[in-house]
């Protein structure tokens, strides 16, 4: 069972949650205008990395094919052999079901939107066989860890006072799309080959790299928005400057012609940004108390 239950874990890429936690944290922050209660802290957490464990086990279920015919991800637990199907669908079984658990006691609303957020998480790792928008479509999912945290706390997504929760949804799907149009870049041939949707395959890697840098840009203009709407003052803003710095190296380390640091772009500095932004506005909410 420990090796079922390890073999699962490197499937899903367990240690990159702590990635994606920061997103559901920014967005339960600022709807509780500082610590939320422990209960909601608790299920938030809970719900969310049930949500991107049933995210990542679906795609890599759905991908399995394609993933052993590419050589960059042809030795992945499930494309290789190492894990069987029947692991990875009980393990999506058990998050899913833990998943509608932390929604029903976080409230009415975020169980009322649970299927609507369902479709939306399944349906990107089926996405590149249909629309190279697919990678906006990773964004919105990830952007929904936020405003699903924001409707945990605030129960309402629907009012003028919501407004951040879409601030933040919005600026995540530009930014996580963004760096996905970067990752894409090293399948380029490959999807082209194999009949795979993607901007770079599309377009090239030069114009998706542009691309790239341009939905940064649109992200940052909505992290600066976000400050005005949910009124967060200057630690916030000296995090917004780190951020940009650290975009900045993200695209000066990648080019059309050497994708080799790609990897140092997406995982270490994306990662860095994360926890930026998540301390950047605990610092402005504490400041304001």
């Amino acid at each position: 069972m420990w090796k079922g239950t390890r073999d699962f874990l490197e499937l899903i890429k367990f240690e990159h949650t702590l990635f994606a936690l920061p997103f559901a944290y920014v967005g339960m922050f600022l709807a509780a205008e500082g610590w939320p209660t422990w209960p909601q802290f608790l299920w938030i957490t809970v719900a969310m990395v049930a949500a991107r464990t049933l995210a990542m086990a679906t795609n890599r279920l759905a991908d399995r094919t394609i993933d052993a015919l590419n050589p960059r991800t042809a030795d992945r637990p499930l494309a290789s052999g190492r894990v069987a199907p029947r692991t990875a669908w009980t393990g999506s079984a058990i998050a899913l079901a833990t998943l509608v658990l932390a929604s029903w006691r976080l409230g009415r609303l975020p169980l009322a939107l649970l299927p609507l957020a369902l479709f939306v998480l399944i349906s990107y790792s089926f996405a590149k066989r249909f629309t190279w928008l697919s990678h906006y479509l990773l964004g919105f999912v990830d952007g929904l860890a936020p405003a699903g945290a924001w409707v945990a706390v605030r129960g309402s997504l629907f009012t003028v006072d919501d407004a951040p929760a879409w601030l933040l949804l919005a600026a995540v799907t530009a930014w996580i799309g963004g760096f996905d149009l970067i990752y894409a870049c090293q399948d380029t041939d490959f999807d082209r080959d194999h009949g795979l949707h993607s901007m770079p395959s599309r377009f090239g890697t030069a114009a998706a790299l542009r691309l790239s840098a341009a939905s940064h840009i649109i992200a940052m203009l909505l992290l600066s928005a976000l400050a005005v709407a949910s009124d967060l003052s200057w630690p916030y803003a000296a995090g917004l400057v780190i951020i940009a710095v650290l975009l900045v190296i993200e695209h000066r380390l990648v080019s059309p012609d050497d994708l080799s640091k790609l990897n140092i772009a997406f995982f270490q500095v994306n990662s860095a940004i994360s926890v930026t932004l998540l301390a950047s506005v605990s610092a402005a909410l504490i400041a304001a108390t």
